[in-house]
């Protein structure tokens, strides 16, 4: 899906910046002929080592390594600065899998060549959700949630968006019922009260209970949430905003953005990918080089 959106876009996002993209002329002919569209005369590659046949709609140990020396040559380019913002493609994580990588994304992969804790944050202009856990098994979320560990991420998220008001979901039901239903909003509370002290005003609220936080009226009181796992953010998310969304890393010492959908292998090289998101990322990445 990833070069037949770039296909699709260039010719828009040629009008507001000067795209590169990492993947090689031999790769690029060949998707190009499975899609039956022209390559622009403008479209600049930065050479990516690696050719093998494209299997439609497959996974492959192939495709799983490219798109991981793709991305490594991109941060390259953004480290030299050689690019001045990176936006990535989706990655299919069984294809790394296959390819004996030990990555479940893309921002796992930004945490270790920065050494830094990169905060993965999705959304859009109306709606931001920053994951404190991301992809790890459900059954390991509740003993990932430690007060030391969530102040640490909420001041991370604080000096990288400056927000005035944040959301702070617990992770129980009713957000615990103060301890009937679970005590990890206990070290959610201790997080917020002690990063806003260090603040000096109160800037997270919470814990929030998860099945009000994203209702009309709370979502008119806040732009930014903090959810405690994966499909707690990212389900009301999508429900409610699921083409033009976007995924930022935060803390990083390079801007990058991604698409905020996954491979659509069932739609592959059939010309039906929608670019919003694609688009959305792009002009965030400029906004905030």
């Amino acid at each position: 899906m990833g070069i037949e959106i770039a296909l699709k876009s260039h010719a828009e996002i040629s009008k507001i910046c000067v795209p590169l993209y990492c993947i090689n002329a031999a790769m690029l002919s060949q998707a190009a002929s499975l899609l039956n569209v022209e390559i622009p005369d403008d479209f600049y590659l930065f050479e990516v080592d690696g050719d093998f046949e494209i299997e439609v709609g497959q996974v492959s140990k192939a495709s799983g390594q490219y798109s991981y020396d793709s991305f490594l040559a991109a941060i390259k380019l953004c480290k030299t600065e050689e690019a001045q913002a990176l936006v990535t493609m989706p990655i299919h994580k069984e294809a790394w899998m296959q390819a004996g990588l030990h990555f479940v994304g893309h921002t796992d992969v930004l945490r270790k060549r920065f050494k830094t804790d990169a905060i993965m944050m999705l959304g859009c202009e109306e709606m931001y959700v920053a994951l404190f856990t991301e992809h790890i098994p459900l059954k390991d979320v509740a003993s990932s949630i430690e007060s030391g560990k969530l102040s640490t991420f909420l001041l991370d998220l604080f000096t990288s968006l400056e927000c005035e008001k944040v959301a702070v979901l617990g992770l129980n039901p009713h957000a615990g019922d103060n301890g009937v239903l679970g005590n990890e909003e206990k070290d959610i509370k201790e997080a917020i009260k002690y990063v806003n002290e260090k603040i000096g005003r109160e800037v997270f609220i919470g814990p929030i209970v998860p099945d009000i936080a994203f209702t009309p009226s709370a979502r008119k009181n806040f732009k930014y949430f903090v959810a405690m796992y994966h499909d707690q953010g990212l389900i009301p998310l999508k429900a409610l905003y699921f083409d033009e969304s976007i995924n930022v890393s935060l803390n990083l010492p390079i801007v990058r953005t991604s698409v905020d959908h996954g491979t659509a292998f069932d739609i592959a090289y059939q010309g039906r990918a929608k670019n919003l998101s694609y688009l959305n990322a792009i002009k965030s990445a400029i906004s905030f080089i």
